[in-house]
């Protein structure tokens, strides 16, 4: 068999492995991938720049469609409608035996409003990390995944000065199972932050670090997985932490604890 052919067939099968990968995106990116064929896919993204590319536009859609759907605001118009309906009822008269119905009306009122903070405090939350995920899932479809790349915790950090307006400390990771990469600076709500590049083994981790008043969302505690990644995030001196991957929740946990006790 000529090289000329051997060469067709290497690229025919490189174009069916593509194919085949292309196809698990949507749901890579939805999150509805199984486990197996998501390692897969990560692993197929870093050798191949096309599917990469896709891989973050489809991530880069999402988030455009998700930020459309956040952006309805009553017109001036609704909000005239719903004032001239109000000053057109007819003025209350008090009534005793309506006690016992305010009583309760107010006690609903309560609950629903202790419960629509809650929920309000999830949806934020949720989207939050969401944003995170696909920065995430942006960094390992990128070709240059970071600006400065180093395993020395003391060329990371002064990397970061005047580029954030924040400061932060990175852990010693010798007898540590982590592998320091890099880092670059990432945005959330228009805010600058740190992300920082761990690799776990086969494992990319980003750890994302943001001043606490830029990003917070009402709520610090951990959470456990988003779009098929573990999570972990809290709060420290002013500054918001979080720890993401395909890494197990153990792996991260460590990770965490070793940012914490740098912070």
């Amino acid at each position: 068999m000529s090289g000329e052919n051997i060469d067709r067939e290497n690229i025919d099968r490189e174009n069916k492995g593509c194919e085949m990968w292309m196809e698990k995106l949507d749901s890579y990116v939805d999150g509805e991938l199984p486990a197996a064929d998501e390692r897969g896919l990560v692993e197929h993204l870093e050798s191949c720049s096309a599917c990469a590319a896709e891989s973050l536009k489809k991530v880069q859609l999402k988030r455009a469609v998700h930020a459309a759907g956040m952006r309805f605001v009553p017109d001036s118009a609704f909000r005239a409608r719903v004032q001239a309906k109000i000053a057109a009822r007819q003025p209350f008269r008090w009534n005793r035996l309506w006690l016992p119905m305010l009583a309760t009306a107010m006690v609903l009122v309560i609950a629903g409003a202790v419960s629509l903070n809650l929920s309000r405090n999830r949806r934020g939350e949720e989207r939050l990390v969401s944003e995170l995920a696909d920065l995430h899932v942006a960094t390992l479809a990128s070709v240059n995944p970071v600006d400065v790349v180093s395993t020395d915790r003391h060329t990371v950090k002064p990397w970061f000065a005047g580029k954030i307006p924040f400061t932060f400390n990175l852990p010693e990771l010798q007898d540590t199972p982590f592998v320091l990469v890099g880092g670059k600076v990432s945005y959330l709500n228009q805010s600058p932050g740190a992300e920082l590049i761990f690799r776990v083994r086969q494992h990319q981790i980003s750890a994302f670090i943001f001043q606490e008043r830029a990003v917070s969302s009402g709520r610090t505690g951990d959470v456990q997985n988003e779009l098929s990644f573990n999570v972990r995030s809290w709060s420290q001196n002013g500054l918001r932490y979080f720890v993401i991957g395909d890494a197990s929740g153990q792996d991260l946990d460590k990770l965490r604890d070793l940012l914490k006790g740098v912070g």
